[in-house]
């Protein structure tokens, strides 16, 4: 059954999901996230829809807007960084009157998934992505899927972590603590500064 949903557009940002096994991570691109606040079946809260890629780009969501359509829960929480999916009958009913901020939180439109996949991410810290980041383009809380033992699939943990995707200069940026990935046999790999240095090289402070 599908609930009702329609609100004021907070904040609209990549939703990955992000496969780790030890050193390894892939990512899964699933399209946006719509934060909203609104009402959703008969509830008024705050709550987060996933779209398509398609559905971002004929509706070119931005903070300030307001939308409309009918969803479903998500189906496996671990796995999507959602409350809600599988969205049917989505309108754009207002455009936004907010103006585009030449400094951080930028919440334009948000660009087209291969050009976050080509930027790279640096970890960012939850504090401040709470505080700071949850509108803007450049953010992301991922789910992440991890694959403790490779011979045992069974053996996997979830989390989420938050991700910025957004120039290197930015102000508000904090990239908080290292992250530990769970092996198998109680071993541990701690994902260092290096990683994120190699992820976005090809990048300029301000790109």
């Amino acid at each position: 059954m599908k609930l009702q949903w329609h609100g004021y557009i907070r904040g609209v940002q990549p939703r990955i999901r992000l496969t780790r096994s030890f050193d390894e991570r892939s990512h899964t691109y699933l399209g946006f996230v719509l934060w909203v606040d609104g009402e959703v079946g008969a509830e008024e809260r705050e709550f987060l829809v996933g779209i398509g890629k398609a559905a971002q780009a004929k509706h070119q969501f931005r903070v300030g807007d307001t939308a409309e359509g009918l969803c479903k829960e998500v189906a496996n929480s671990k796995l999507d960084p959602v409350d809600f999916y599988k969205v049917s009958q989505l309108a754009r009913i207002s455009h936004s009157s907010v103006d585009d901020s030449l400094a951080p939180p930028w919440t334009g439109v948000a660009v087209e998934l291969p050009v976050y996949r080509e930027r790279g991410h640096r970890r960012l810290s939850k504090t401040t992505y709470t505080s700071r980041c949850r509108t803007c383009i450049w953010g992301c809380q991922m789910a992440v899927e991890m694959i403790i033992d490779q011979w045992n699939s069974t053996q996997r943990k979830y989390r989420f972590e938050t991700f910025c995707y957004g120039p290197k200069s930015c102000a508000f940026y904090k990239a908080g603590p290292t992250r530990k990935v769970p092996g198998r046999r109680g071993m541990s790999w701690e994902e260092e500064d290096w990683v994120d240095e190699d992820a976005t090289s090809h990048r300029g402070p301000d790109d």
